[in-house]
């Protein structure tokens, strides 16, 4: 089975070439070469297990936290391989941000949450943070529901709230790409929907990877998706072909629910 996607991407921001992860002797991800599209949205599917998580945060180098992991092979942004040991991984992590499962906003108020990375930057200037709180919450479409509370604390809202506001922090640095993780797993229907609307919103502006369990939610919001199976890449194209038409049997069959 090749790990290789056989789509060609005109304008890839980000590639990953051979890309193996261990933890221990474990081989948790086997030989992926994939080429991720520009200012478009790619789902990333498979059952839990799968790997999904774990490419996601080879990205921004989260692995990089969790003891005994061994990363071998090329990841690349814009040309330049991230774990070039002269790479800033604060700086990597300022240019491509991450929204996690589990929302998690820090227990300061709504207006501190946005700037936190700006102030790690350096930025203390009130009308520049000022400027990127409105903007980066209108962007998150949260604006118009805490405008009026900015100071009170963001552990006040509501769990679609706080998702939306972690996006909010996370555009406000300005990144490249946007990695979510099951961003709506924990969500009611409707606070899901809005997370769904904002990526679509978003899409014209960052590259966003979004990990899905929820195959309707791949297919509603993404334009290329990639199915992972047991740390490999089984299929990678234009999602509405991948769920047509799929070219390999496991697609069909995880697609279609005979396992997973």
């Amino acid at each position: 089975m090749t790990n290789h996607q056989d789509v060609t991407v005109k304008d890839p921001i980000l590639e990953t070439s051979e890309l193996y992860l261990y933890y221990g002797e474990t081989e948790a991800l086997h030989d992926i070469t994939l080429a991720i599209p520009r200012h478009q949205v790619t789902a990333l599917i498979g059952p839990s297990g799968c790997g999904k998580s774990t490419f996601i945060r080879c990205i921004n180098r989260m692995n990089d936290l969790i003891d005994g992991i061994r990363v071998v092979g090329s990841i690349k942004l814009d040309g330049a391989e991230i774990n070039d040991p002269a790479v800033d991984v604060i700086e990597l992590r300022h240019r491509i941000g991450m929204v996690f499962q589990k929302s998690n906003p820090f227990p300061k108020s709504i207006y501190e949450n946005v700037i936190y990375g700006l102030r790690i930057a350096g930025v203390n200037k009130k009308a520049v943070l000022d400027e990127t709180v409105e903007k980066s919450l209108q962007r998150a479409a949260l604006w118009d529901e805490v405008k009026d509370r900015l100071h009170d604390s963001a552990m006040g809202l509501s769990g679609g709230q706080m998702q939306r506001l972690c996006l909010a922090r996370t555009i406000a640095v300005d990144p490249e790409i946007i990695l979510m993780d099951e961003p709506c797993s924990a969500l009611d229907p409707r606070s899901t929907a809005r997370i769904e609307d904002l990526i679509r919103e978003l899409q014209g502006d960052y590259t966003i990877l979004i990990v899905t369990h929820n195959m309707q939610q791949a297919a509603r919001v993404s334009d290329y998706t990639a199915f992972l199976y047991e740390g490999s890449l089984i299929e990678f194209g234009p999602t509405q072909k991948l769920f047509t038409v799929p070219s390999k049997k496991e697609t069909e069959d995880y697609i279609t629910g005979r396992f997973g």
